[in-house]
């Protein structure tokens, strides 16, 4: 187990201790850094889609010039 993955562990074994009431707190708190809020929103969103087949560039390019043009 890498370093990160330990201690993330121990992090989660200890929020996972922690009071309902706790962890809302901890969680609330953690939510206020802006930045660390985006990186869990994408780290979530990259989850979410994980099965989701990919697709070139070009046709993401074409169907968003598309869809511009109709505004």
């Amino acid at each position: 187990m890498k370093t990160a993955e330990s201690r993330a562990e121990v992090y989660l074994m200890a929020l996972q201790s922690l009071s309902r009431a706790e962890k809302k707190e901890v969680v609330t708190r953690l939510l206020e850094d802006k930045a660390l809020w985006e990186d869990i929103l994408d780290i979530a969103l990259i989850r979410q889609r994980e099965g989701e087949q990919g697709r070139p560039y070009e046709d993401y390019r074409s169907e968003r010039n598309r869809k511009s043009r109709k505004v």
